[in-house]
């Protein structure tokens, strides 16, 4: 059943243009459900699973001790997968097709002050080119709301410092255009004339580098925040997303209609973009 998620991997990337995150968390979630049917159930043939067994696989996620978010991604991957494996003719029925998801609690994200922003930024003086790089990285998923992702995707062709503009590719290989204003253009300014020179030792086309001159990672970029926000004493629970957030919901609380915030973030569906009116509910009754 192994070559059968290969194959879905492949469909995955190829076809629906997932992302690299989205399609690593998809063959691992469906490794391990491989793993219970081969070891648990004695299934080594994926045309003898029915619901019941998907249902007894939940059961055993909850049973580990899986939350409701983690189990609700499983079974996504898990659908997603059986519909493959019935529209490629593999199999005679979807036995995912009725399965519900969890319920989950509508959790409010955390979102920044201006204060602590700022507080963020000035922490990073102006002396060596990884200041400059991370002042500049902090300022880019503020300013623009970019996904993290997103950012380490950039390239210099597609920053357009005279119009204030970046071109991004998001989720699914669409691109969109984001406009940044005079702080972040003063500030990418200042890391390409000092701090990236110094950095692409390896003549790279990518934006944000690592000290060795190669692309960051999402995971070099998370490690470089969370070191950052340790430093300014702020809230261990602050994410690079948390910068996302915050981007939304000064938007709309100064006044942003709903679709533009949608078209600036990459939102597929209207009904993501509307957790950050909750949000913004204070600011409205003021």
């Amino acid at each position: 059943m192994n070559d059968l998620i290969s194959e879905y991997q492949h469909y995955l990337v190829s076809e629906k243009m997932k992302s690299e995150n989205t399609v690593h968390s998809y063959v691992s979630d469906l490794q391990n459900y491989i793993y219970y049917l081969n070891e648990k159930q004695g299934i080594d043939d994926i045309r003898d699973v029915d619901t019941k067994t998907i249902q007894k696989y939940l059961a055993y996620l909850k049973k580990l001790g899986y939350s409701p978010t983690s189990t609700s991604r499983a079974l996504s991957a898990i659908k997603s997968f059986h519909k493959f494996l019935y529209l490629e003719h593999r199999t005679l029925e979807n036995p995912a097709t009725n399965l519900s998801s969890p319920k989950l609690d509508k959790k409010l994200p955390t979102v920044l002050s201006v204060e602590e922003v700022i507080k963020l930024l000035d922490s990073l003086d102006d002396s060596t080119p990884i200041h400059h790089r991370n002042k500049a990285m902090i300022e880019m998923v503020y300013g623009t709301g970019l996904r993290v992702s997103e950012l380490v995707g950039l390239k210099l062709q597609d920053l357009h410092l005279t119009n204030k503009m970046i071109s991004v590719k998001g989720k699914g290989n669409k691109e969109r255009i984001v406009e940044f204003g005079d702080y972040a253009e003063s500030i990418l300014e200042l890391y390409l004339n000092e701090g990236y020179k110094h950095l692409n030792i390896k003549k790279s086309e990518y934006l944000f580098l690592n000290n060795r001159g190669g692309k960051l990672t999402t995971r070099g970029v998370r490690d470089i925040i969370d070191r950052v926000i340790k430093n300014c004493a702020l809230s261990s629970k602050i994410t690079p997303h948390t910068f996302r957030h915050t981007f939304a919901t000064m938007l709309l609380n100064e006044g942003c209609d709903l679709k533009c915030v949608q078209e600036l973030l990459g939102h597929v569906n209207l009904s993501t973009t509307s957790i950050y009116t909750h949000l913004s509910n204070d600011k409205i009754k003021d």
